[in-house]
């Protein structure tokens, strides 16, 4: 009788365990400028130690634990809502130490899963993209990949030396040659820069100083971004920032088009050095 009841009570604590290990955490997504009435991106980051997993669903995200530590939302950022049955889905993981694995294609149901796993001891931040868009999918092709269980849009081959491994650079570039034809386009310019440095960075092997300048030159961004969402405006943060993306620009084995379009934001981080008032600063 004493042997059954402790059975009982022991099913029931591993299902009340199992159910607060499965708790989703819901978040809505923060609109920012880019993408199309055909074409879109997320980024979504968030901190992870065990496996977790993220289900994306219109404008919406569900954040479930499935292992470990409760995981927490950093950041969940899109161009507009994942439609339903999108073309040219794509997902790339950008950063993070453990395993990114898209486990559901929207294109299959409606929600896109991203399974993440983190083996080691601590919590680690993951960032990863899911794009989508009306033109063909270009025919798979693996660069140099990596043991985080995924294979990076654009990576290179270990002869490309940063030149023509840009494997989704067309679509890439049709989007923000569109993005900086609108009027508006001076009030997204910090958002716009941050996915150019998202683009390289998909095109960057994932380990090394290429990418931990990338890193710096993001995490710069975010303080300048983040002023500038509440209209103020630092001198010192926005030299802080050139100075790191010209480290990019310079140091940086890019593609030639990509070098390109860094040297481009350097020259509009210039003109809002110029004429800040003109961007809703002040």
């Amino acid at each position: 009788m004493y042997y059954s009841r402790f059975f009982l009570a022991a099913v029931a604590f591993a299902a009340t365990s199992g159910a607060m290990n499965a708790q989703s955490q819901p978040r809505r997504m923060t609109q920012v400028g880019g993408g199309g009435p055909d074409r879109g991106k997320c980024t979504i980051e968030v901190v992870v130690d065990g496996a977790a997993e993220v289900e994306i669903h219109g404008d919406t995200a569900n954040l479930r634990n499935l292992s470990g530590n409760p995981p927490q939302w950093r950041r969940f950022e899109c161009t507009g809502p994942l439609p339903q049955n999108p073309g040219d889905f794509r997902f790339a993981g950008v950063d993070g130490r453990g395993r990114q694995q898209l486990v559901r294609d929207p294109r299959n149901g409606g929600s896109a899963v991203v399974r993440i796993e983190d083996p080691d001891n601590g919590s680690e931040g993951y960032t990863f993209d899911i794009m989508w868009g009306n033109a063909a999918p270009p025919p798979p092709t693996r660069g140099r990949g990596d043991d985080r269980g995924f294979d990076r849009p654009g990576s290179r081959g270990p002869d490309d030396h940063g030149q023509g491994g840009d494997r989704d650079g067309d679509a890439f570039h049709h989007d923000r040659e569109d993005a900086f034809r609108r009027e508006d386009w001076r009030m997204h310019v910090f958002a716009r820069i941050r996915e150019d440095l998202d683009h390289v960075q998909n095109a960057t092997f994932p380990f090394g100083s290429d990418q931990r300048r990338i890193v710096r030159a993001k995490e710069e961004l975010n303080q300048l971004q983040d002023m500038q969402s509440h209209g103020r405006y630092d001198p010192r943060q926005l030299d802080d920032v050139v100075s790191a993306l010209g480290t990019v620009v310079n140091d940086n084995r890019l593609a030639s088009r990509d070098r390109d379009v860094l040297k481009d934001d350097l020259n509009r981080l210039q003109d809002f050095r110029a004429h800040f008032r003109d961007y809703g600063v002040h």
